[in-house]
């Protein structure tokens, strides 16, 4: 076994999709929307002998709160392996040592389960104090035909899905220059509305021109007639899922964003994708409870709840312990 890092992006990208492209956070577009924000980038590959069997897209964060290497929604790997995950994190603590790091945190792609808790128990991980990614995740297999799909929708949400049809919804789907600042016009709005810190204006764009490079952004727009939109949505594909990663609303007596939402799965299906991703929902104790009426509203388009291991913290050094503490204030700050 041996660790290495990747530089060429066919090589990264081919083996992120051949093993399912679990989450846009382990794709090499993210990792190029970390780098806009000043982040180090190791894009790390595990091979056996000459064959890559994992990839692992390490963030190296040099914050107030703390300096730690981040793994988001990762490793990835074709077939999980107690051992070539081992094998990664000896490589991690080193670097960490190395690099005067106090903690390694990783939130995985792997089941909560009492089997997966251990694995990360017995290398010494806790349970970090917040969550960095969506931890419970709302999820919509595709593969079904669109009456099937609407059928297996909450009554009122398939009724105000054709309600907007009949009320002169349009769904505008764009990916020009201009698109990133017309969101953000409806997100502030939003956050101020919802009380939450809302992304920059600059990283929306980042995040969307990273992806949109390789065609894998979209933003759509939803509006009644010739008048300006009310809500908006950003997209992200990966090969198997798209993901509504960013969503903006103005409140509404026309219920646009339900119309907005089964138009972007139709987008899903039609560039092939297996799972429509809704993202993060209601998780008590690790989310805002604010988060209740979204949860509501992704949960009516049908499909299934999963549920990642929580984030997990390795201790390097004792500087963790304040970053620990000033991220459970940073919790009770957020609602949780």
């Amino acid at each position: 076994m041996n660790i290495k890092e990747i530089t060429k992006q066919t090589e990264w990208q081919q083996f992120f999709e051949d093993a399912g492209s679990p989450s846009f956070l382990q794709s090499w577009e993210w990792g190029e929307v970390e780098k806009k924000q000043g982040y180090e980038i190791l894009r790390l590959g595990l091979y056996n002998k000459k064959k890559l069997v994992g990839i692992s897209q390490v963030i190296k964060i040099k914050a107030k709160r703390g300096k730690f290497l981040f793994i988001p929604h990762g490793p990835v790997f074709f077939q999980f392996s107690i051992f070539n995950f081992q094998f990664l994190i000896k490589f991690l603590i080193k670097l960490a040592k190395q690099e005067g790091y106090s903690f390694i945190r990783i939130a995985p792609v792997l089941p909560d389960s009492d089997e997966n808790r251990k694995i990360f128990q017995d290398l010494g991980f806790k349970k970090a104090p917040i969550y960095m990614h969506a931890e419970r995740l709302w999820i919509l297999d595709i593969n079904k035909s669109e009456e099937q799909l609407l059928s297996e929708m909450r009554k009122t949400t398939r009724y105000l899905i054709k309600k907007a049809s009949r009320d002169g919804v349009v769904v505008e789907k764009r990916s020009d220059s201009q698109a990133p600042d017309d969101f953000w016009k409806i997100y502030q709005e939003t956050a101020k509305r919802e009380k939450f810190v809302p992304f920059s204006q600059n990283f929306i764009r980042q995040e969307f021109e990273a992806f949109n490079k390789t065609g894998n952004a979209l933003f759509l727009f939803g509006k009644v007639a010739e008048t300006e939109p009310v809500a908006a949505a950003l997209i992200l594909f990966t090969k198997s899922s798209a993901f509504y990663h960013q969503g903006a609303s103005f409140h509404s007596k026309i219920p646009v964003t339900y119309l907005l939402q089964w138009e972007a799965i139709r987008e899903a299906k039609k560039r092939g994708c297996q799972l429509y991703n809704f993202w993060g929902i209601l998780q008590p104790g690790r989310t805002p409870k604010s988060w209740q009426g979204l949860t509501l509203f992704k949960q009516g388009f049908g499909g299934y709840q999963i549920d990642y291991l929580p984030t997990q913290d390795l201790i390097i050094s004792p500087k963790y312990y304040l970053t620990y503490l000033y991220e459970k204030f940073l919790a009770w700050r957020r609602g949780v």
